[in-house]
């Protein structure tokens, strides 16, 4: 082999950050419904935007690539993907999330009474998914029931964004 190609080779293995297959991980962390109320009362300057999915809803698999898409044109965002899978089973969110290169945060709730905490993130909230809280930096929520096309997903943040 020509030891200028063998250099292009070791340059683009050896080099931190070079090579295109290298990319942060993202967050994955299973939560009870107490942490993400944390989440949801914490303080941010930010338009927080809480997805309820699961790997099994197709409707929900349609939209998420909306919603990274949205967090990669407004910074001024935060999105967080929160899975309703079964808890027991961990690697089935983490294997979704590798297939479908999903680069926000995903947190799975491992609350399945979803009775108990369902009418606490929205009274309205029947608990079909897919499902997304918008929390606005003044704590204010708005709540939305079910599939959200790119351009629907999109006028709501104008709509609510600071």
């Amino acid at each position: 082999m020509n030891a200028f190609f063998l250099k292009i080779i070791l340059f683009y293995f050896l080099v931190p950050g070079f090579s295109s297959t290298e990319k942060p991980d993202p967050d994955f962390k299973i939560i009870s419904f107490e942490e993400f109320e944390s989440l949801t009362s914490a303080d941010s300057e930010k338009l927080r935007i809480y997805n309820f999915w699961a790997t099994w809803c197709a409707p929900c698999i349609r939209e998420m690539p909306h919603f990274e898409q949205a967090s990669k044109d407004n910074p001024e965002l935060e999105l967080v993907f929160i899975s309703m899978d079964d808890g027991r089973r961990p690697e089935r969110v983490t294997s979704f999330m590798e297939r479908k290169d999903i680069q926000s945060p995903v947190y799975l709730l491992n609350d399945v009474d979803f009775n108990s905490w369902i009418d606490k993130v929205d009274k309205s909230w029947t608990g079909a998914i897919p499902a997304t809280l918008f929390i606005l930096p003044d704590g204010k929520r708005r709540f939305h029931e079910g599939e959200l096309e790119e351009n629907e997903l999109q006028n709501l943040i104008d709509q609510l964004k600071p």
